[in-house]
């Protein structure tokens, strides 16, 4: 069984990169209305010739704070594709921080060009130049098709990046703890009680965070199963965990309790759905839903699904330790609070009859909506 790779994972609930058919619509649609679907705040366009650079910014919502996300470079087919990319992106991020309890709103910024590209100083520092003239209503960081060096040269421009060299480090351990907390928390809900040793676990990806994950599991006595695309990933699984290793088309159909994705997106479809005979799905990869209604069917069929974007939000948090001075130890403890947020999640889709992924959106807007409503109180101070 293959999962339906994406290029770009670029929605907030697993949506493909829009068709042309999409992109013809948003044409019709106009360019505000595009904009104005969701309630962007600001989109920010800049080009600069000399240095190669095309660059999209896009402030979703700052009402909790200042927008935090990724930088992503790509070659998008064309320019509507990559803004409805950032568009799609930036709305995301507003969810994740708010669910995740961080005082930041949603940003995204794309770049069009190759990812693979070798003259990267001009194009990131004239990214950066991009990045100050928004006077710190949005903080960049890595993502896809960028580098923690790209991050330096965007530096040279600009305070307002984080994720540099020496300072929150490789995000990875702190997103599989957030992963492996959230997989308990499921766990107490799936199962009656939240240990997760004699249980067998499937990990989709043994890459970064895959790795990190399979420890914890190992660690507390769980049976694992890793698939991947590169031999020697699994290999070293293999050797420390104890794992089973299974070709990448055969992980859905394994007999196991929990599904962990930590690879790609859309991998939670109309093909493997059938062929999961698992109890449990929560895993660090983004976008997991190919579309929302697979959540949906989920919910249909009982099993206990943790949004992506609420389970997977420790590479955010450990990020967010830059901006707010956290040490170490305060963002493990963070992140193991998503725990707590998965219970809360799931409690509200058991109360309401609903998805899972709709419970976890409610809880994020709520959040939005009171702190929007508390600045609406607050007397401005006269300048």
């Amino acid at each position: 069984m293959k999962a339906r790779a994406k290029s770009s994972d670029s929605s907030l609930h697993g949506g493909s990169t829009p068709s042309r058919a999409e992109i013809t619509k948003s044409l019709d649609d106009g360019l505000f209305e595009l904009i104005g679907e969701h309630r962007h705040e600001q989109v920010s366009v800049w080009s600069d010739v000399d240095a190669g650079y095309r660059g999209v910014i896009a402030i979703h919502n700052t009402t909790l704070g200042p927008a935090l996300g990724g930088t992503r470079m790509w070659q998008y087919e064309n320019d509507l594709e990559a803004l409805i990319d950032v568009l799609r992106l930036s709305r995301g991020m507003t969810y994740k921080a708010a669910l995740a309890g961080l005082n930041l709103g949603g940003g995204k910024s794309v770049i069009v060009g190759d990812p693979n590209a070798k003259r990267r100083e001009p194009i990131f520092r004239a990214h950066g130049r991009h990045v100050q003239s928004l006077c710190g209503r949005y903080i960049t960081a890595e993502d896809v098709g960028t580098s923690p060096g790209d991050m330096e040269f965007i530096h040279q421009e600009t305070d307002h990046v984080v994720g540099l060299a020496g300072r929150s480090g490789d995000p990875s351990p702190v997103t599989a703890l957030g992963v492996y907390r959230g997989m308990k928390a499921c766990a107490k809900v799936a199962f009656g009680k939240d240990s997760l040793g004699g249980k067998t676990v499937t990990v989709q990806g043994a890459g970064h965070v895959g790795y990190y994950l399979c420890k914890h599991l190992h660690e507390e006595g769980a049976k694992l199963i890793v698939s991947d695309i590169d031999n020697d990933k699994v290999k070293r699984v293999v050797e420390e965990f104890g794992a089973v290793a299974v070709a990448p088309r055969d992980i859905y159909g394994a007999d196991a309790d929990i599904f962990a994705p930590c690879a790609l997106g859309a991998v939670i479809n109309d093909d493997t759905i059938p062929v999961l005979k698992v109890s449990i799905i929560a895993g660090a990869a983004n976008n997991q839903l190919e579309h929302e209604r697979h959540g949906d069917i989920l919910h249909e069929r009982g099993v206990t699904y943790a949004p992506d974007y609420a389970v997977n939000a420790g590479g955010l948090i450990n990020v967010n330790a830059e901006v707010e001075g956290w040490s170490l130890e305060r963002s493990h403890k963070k992140a193991s609070e998503i725990y707590d947020t998965i219970l809360r999640v799931l409690q509200l889709a058991s109360d309401q009859g609903i998805a899972t992924y709709r419970a976890a959106d409610r809880l994020a807007e709520q959040r939005i909506a009171e702190a929007g409503a508390k600045k609406a109180k607050t007397p401005k101070k006269r300048k």
